[in-house]
């Protein structure tokens, strides 16, 4: 019974700003009300810099990835460890302590994919890099690489529970990045800064 604690308790976890947090400690302004308005690594990386943005990305990445791994360690089941991997994730786009007004889950996504899975967590980033090489656009990369997830699931993992979480996951993902899409499509999608 106490394992499906593990699903509140992702949630709070993935709660947690780190964007909000990081710029707060570093004497930034709030990620909310500068560049796209987004508490994310991308935007932080526009008002902060690089360390700014790593940090955050860090931290966002690990509040997906560990409650997964705990879950596995744990030996939970699937379909408990898939609902923890969501549970973070949508804490971080649907955070209780800051008005349910989270970032877009590219970080936290990649660390729930890499906690389910070493080599589709690596699928993922790397997917995520070669496009972000080529194009220099973040948000061209975090759709590409999440368009690709489902099916890198289903070749690597083949659990229809797991792999149904991610579809669902980069479903929602892809939604976040509709204002991006739109800017794509226009070419108006801007390129972060870095300092």
């Amino acid at each position: 019974m106490f394992e499906w604690l593990l699903i509140p308790a992702a949630y709070l976890l993935g709660s947690v700003s780190c964007a909000i947090l990081v710029c707060r400690a570093m004497g930034l302004p709030d990620p909310r009300g500068e560049g796209s308005g987004n508490p994310g690594a991308t935007n932080v990386m526009r008002i902060g810099g690089r360390k700014a943005a790593g940090s955050t990305f860090a931290g966002d990445f690990l509040k997906g990835f560990l409650p997964v791994v705990l879950a596995y360690v744990l030996g939970v089941t699937a379909s408990v460890q898939a609902l923890t991997g969501l549970a973070a994730f949508l804490g971080h786009l649907f955070p209780v302590f800051f008005g349910f007004k989270g970032g877009k889950g590219v970080a936290t996504g990649a660390g729930v994919l890499l906690g389910f899975n070493g080599w589709l967590g690596l699928a993922f980033m790397s997917t995520w890099l070669a496009i972000y090489k080529i194009t220099k656009i973040s948000s061209l990369s975090a759709l590409v690489a999440s368009a690709l997830a489902p099916i890198y699931a289903w070749f690597i993992i083949g659990d229809k529970v797991i792999s149904g979480s991610v579809l669902l996951m980069m479903i929602v993902l892809l939604y976040r990045h509709k204002s991006n899409i739109r800017r794509l499509i226009a070419g108006e999608e801007k390129k972060p800064t870095s300092s």
